[in-house]
């Protein structure tokens, strides 16, 4: 089938193909059992093993250390994972291995065995790297080349992520805290088993995306597959893997979140309000409910900024984002300066921290995967996809590293370093964005004549009208 006729029989909802939407909430409960179990892994592993809700009774530097390595491992899985959907499955047959492994992983965790702990952590990581690269890789494939509501559509797709993340960080982490850490590996087996029904219904949808292109009947995607790469399609590789030093840099900060500062709000943070003690955990789902409310209104200020010539490239919006997200460091700074002086620090710090890491996380990380379908080769779509994550997991055991010197260097010194050096890199990045984009052949050019002339909703503003 053409590539025009396919678009032509995508339903839409809201200006979008409807597969968006199975895809959404697909990530959804994905997200909701993976933040899930992110939320209370930490705080499991240093509970005492005698305490009312026992856990493993490791040290910080511990805990922290099998949190990077296993954050980083669940994301670099997505190199095979991708590597597989290209070669073999296709994205969509890979998507629902990826949710079986997942929903094995997640209940059996949820056994109060070691022998269950370590294999439900490696059901996850598979079932991750089959996942995670391929249903992203899906969305692009929804849109046509040069179409503008891709970034919008991955706004969305991201939104749905931390409806997920958001949800997850309230009722697994208060289920496990309170009643028990195993219960909440549990919820978290459940929400990925109702995903994946979700998925499976949804299949009428997503006829014409994630199949396997070694199979394709389509002569431009059958001579895609077999020729060597030119020079345009080298170029755009190029700097797609100098992109990803943004992202491991991004992430090796703001994973921060799931462990270090984590940590701080359990043991150095005042919790109190109105005489009750807030659940740590909580905390973790500060980044997603400010994601829910500012996710499109961030994509709305890009598409208009476009609209009116201004630069709103995708490297541009990446560099920024990592400057937003190195400036929230210094409210936790500001938290880690108070601790030491008066013995405990308020939570404002932390809810202003979350919320600079939050728009800088909607100004890099759904642009960078909508970056990734625009310049990726069609026979390397999956497996560039997985290396993305690869390098979000880099980051995250970069995330791990940093965590544990707070052990030596202090709070204060660890969150101040990370500041200067975001801000930094953000900044050098923007200083040779020209050079780099012109790697890209003009791989982003066409899309404001293209938002032009069709009139898409973004965020409820008409911006052909410039409202």
């Amino acid at each position: 089938m053409s590539d025009a006729l396919q678009y032509q029989k995508q339903k839409e909802i809201f200006g979008h193909p409807v597969g968006l939407y199975i895809l959404f909430f697909t990530e959804m409960w994905e997200r909701f059992s993976y933040y899930g179990m992110r939320a209370i892994l930490v705080l499991y592993l240093v509970a005492e093993t005698t305490s009312a809700n026992p856990g493993l009774g490791w040290t910080n530097a511990e805990a922290l250390s099998v949190y990077g390595w296993y954050t980083m491992f669940v994301y670099v899985a997505s190199i095979p994972g991708g590597w597989i959907a290209d070669k073999f499955l296709g994205q969509k047959q890979s998507v629902l291995v990826g949710g079986i492994l997942l929903v094995a992983g997640h209940a059996i965790l949820s056994i109060e065995e070691m022998w269950a702990f370590y294999s439900g952590l490696g059901l996850i990581v598979a079932g991750v790297g089959m996942l995670k690269p391929n249903i992203s890789t899906m969305v692009g494939g929804l849109y046509k080349d040069g179409d503008i509501r891709r970034d919008k559509g991955f706004t969305i797709f991201y939104i749905g992520i931390n409806v997920g993340a958001f949800l997850s960080s309230i009722i697994v982490g208060y289920v496990g805290e309170t009643y028990g850490w195993h219960y909440g590996f549990g919820l978290a087996a459940i929400g990925m088993a109702l995903g994946l029904i979700q998925y499976l219904v949804g299949q009428k949808h997503l006829k014409y995306v994630g199949n396997n292109t070694n199979k394709s009947i389509d002569p431009e995607e059958k001579a895609a597959m077999k020729r060597p790469l030119n020079k345009i399609e080298k170029d755009r590789m190029i700097v797609l893997f100098i992109s990803f030093l943004l992202v491991i840099v991004f992430w090796g900060a703001f994973e921060q979140a799931g462990g270090l500062m984590n940590l701080y709000a359990s043991e150095k943070t005042d919790r109190f309000l109105m005489g009750w003690e807030v659940p740590a955990s909580w905390f973790q789902s500060l980044n997603a409910m400010f994601i829910i409310i500012l996710g499109t209104t961030v994509a709305a200020y890009w598409a208009k900024r476009k609209l009116k010539g201004k630069v709103s490239t995708s490297l541009f919006k990446m560099s920024i984002g990592l400057v937003i997200m190195g400036l929230g460091f210094f409210f936790m700074t500001a938290a880690a300066g108070q601790y030491n002086n008066e013995g405990s620090s308020a939570m404002y710090w932390l809810v202003l921290a979350y919320l600079f890491h939050t728009i800088g996380e909607l100004c890099l990380s759904p642009v960078a995967l909508s970056y990734i379908t625009k310049l990726a080769p069609l026979k390397y779509a999956s497996l560039m996809m997985g290396v993305y994550f690869a390098m979000t997991g880099f980051g995250n055991l970069l995330a791990g590293f940093l965590g544990q010197s707070a052990s030596d260097l202090g709070e204060y010194t660890v969150f101040t370093g990370i500041a200067i050096f975001a801000v930094a890199f953000g900044i050098l990045v923007l200083l040779v964005r020209r050079k780099l984009e012109s790697l890209t052949h003009g791989a982003e050019e066409n899309e404001r004549e293209i938002l032009e002339q069709e009139p898409f909703e973004l965020a409820n503003e008409d911006i052909n009208r410039g409202n």
